[in-house]
């Protein structure tokens, strides 16, 4: 191999290593935890990361899907930022505590007081109670997120068919089986899996990018190593056998 496609060789590795490290870095609006029991009550977080390395997030709107409205919603008070909801009457009324429904919440809006801001490198959580949820399918909350400079980053796109990950991607509630009634298990199971998802935030960033991340840096590693060993075996050169001495007759 000459050094021309070893110096290539190398340099591709390298490059995708490169990548590998820096694909973690990306971060979207999620919702956590992203599974809750059919019919039921959850308590969910929005947790909205700031992109920006200059400017601030001073608002964010995460509108309900209206084809899977819910009776009941409700946020919890957040120091230093106001909170409103908007009210839109559903396709059909809903039933909650064998009442109706025909009023439900369609949008809600947090917005920052002054100093209060997500700042850049941080992190902020929206709190929201809601039921009863659907019985099947997934509740897909798209969410805006305007910046301090007036740029607004849409998080809107829906789940794709194929399993990628789409560009913009809206925070997805995966509507599970219903928990069994008088299970102490299936109750305190949405506390637990919030609670674990809240201590490894920080390894994973965001909803499902830390496996494609740690992945991706696997492969450059693997790659980086195979590339060294064919730079270092294209190097050696087989020297010439040593011609054995005639041994002495001693005649």
């Amino acid at each position: 191999m000459s050094l021309i496609k070893r110096s290539a060789l190398v340099g591709a590795a390298v490059a995708g290593l490169t990548l590998a490290l820096a694909a973690p870095a990306a971060a979207h609006v999620t919702v956590n935890p992203d599974t809750a029991a059919a019919g039921g009550y959850a308590k969910v977080t929005f947790r909205v990361p700031n992109e920006s390395d200059t400017d601030s997030t001073t608002k964010v709107e995460v509108n309900l899907p209206a084809d899977k409205p819910v009776a009941s919603v409700s946020v919890k008070p957040i120091t230093g930022w106001d909170v409103a909801t908007t009210v839109s009457k559903p396709a059909k009324p809903l039933e909650a505590h064998g009442a109706q429904v025909t009023e439900a919440v369609s949008k809600i809006t947090w917005t920052a007081k002054a100093g209060s801001e997500v700042k850049p490198g941080q992190f902020q959580e929206f709190d929201v109670s809601l039921g009863p949820l659907p019985e099947s399918g997934e509740m897909v909350f798209k969410a805006l997120q305007t910046y301090s400079d007036g740029t607004i980053v849409r998080w809107i796109d829906e789940p794709t068919t194929d399993g990628t990950e789409p560009e913009s991607p809206a925070p997805v509630l995966k509507i599970g089986a219903a928990a069994a009634e008088g299970s102490d298990t299936a109750a305190a199971a949405p506390t637990a899996t919030a609670v674990a998802d809240a201590e490894t935030a920080d390894v994973k960033g965001s909803d499902g990018s830390s496996a494609f991340g740690i992945a991706g840096l696997v492969a450059g590693v693997l790659a980086l190593i195979v590339a060294m060993l064919a730079y270092a075996r294209s190097g050696r050169r087989p020297e010439a056998a040593a011609t054995p001495e005639k041994p002495a007759t001693g005649k």
